[in-house]
């Protein structure tokens, strides 16, 4: 299971690495959901560990956008595009749909960028329904979901639902409000390719807390351990 850890310091992204990160995603402003991080933030984390880099594009807490902030995430995801990473991290909602327009009109600056569609997706009316349509965004290849609210079992069977939909369309990266309980839940189902975590890899259940190698590593070698169903 590759396991994405949420990073906003470089001191992150090498603490991450060397708990056995598979990728990193970079935001600044954790506590409002992640926002555009610096550029010289992403080019002094490619340049330290060359783990794969999804960077955040989003200049809110929420999921709406403006005109004025769509000029700045179009210059952001250009800038961020020409330089060694693996994708951009983006996704608008309105009135519960998917904002598709908003999301092409910032990635026509960077045409060829592989995009993950972030959480957005967990505010739409009819998520299951809104991925076909979000597939159809060039370049998009992962939809990160919480898969809801509730148990972890129930998170897990919505997340196979969204599985399903996807085909193999895209990835369904599994994320949000990931506790142990729900790792492992996760871990366990063969559906669960990937997982998305950000305070359970920190030292402290503080979000701003630095990311803790040793919590990395327990992660990676629970999902080792753990036979999925």
């Amino acid at each position: 299971m590759v396991i994405e850890v949420i990073v906003q310091t470089l001191e992150d992204a090498r603490e991450a690495a060397r708990g056995g990160a598979d990728r990193l995603e970079i935001v600044r402003s954790i506590r409002e959901g992640g926002l555009t991080p610096p550029l010289s933030l992403v080019r002094a984390i490619a340049a330290e560990t060359g783990l794969p880099l999804r960077v955040m594009v989003r200049e809110n807490s929420g999921f709406g956008t403006s005109a004025a902030e769509l000029r700045a995430l179009r210059s952001a995801a250009s800038a961020f595009a020409a330089e060694a990473i693996d994708g951009l991290v983006i996704g608008f909602a309105a009135n519960g749909q998917p904002d598709i327009r908003a999301v092409k009109h910032v990635l026509e600056a960077a045409p060829n960028a592989w995009v993950t569609f972030h959480r957005a997706f967990d505010a739409l009316a009819d998520p299951l329904s809104a991925i076909d349509s979000i597939v159809d965004i060039r370049g998009v290849d992962r939809i990160l979901t919480s898969g809801g609210t509730g148990v972890p079992a129930a998170r897990t069977v919505r997340i196979r639902e969204f599985v399903e939909r996807a085909g193999d369309r895209l990835i369904i990266l599994a994320g949000g409000g990931v506790d142990l309980q729900t790792f492992i839940s996760m871990a366990r189902c063969s559906w669960v390719r990937e997982v998305h975590v950000g305070r359970l890899a920190r030292a402290t259940d503080d979000p701003d807390a630095p990311v803790c190698a040793a919590k990395v590593q327990m992660l990676r070698e629970l999902a080792a351990s753990l036979t999925p169903a």
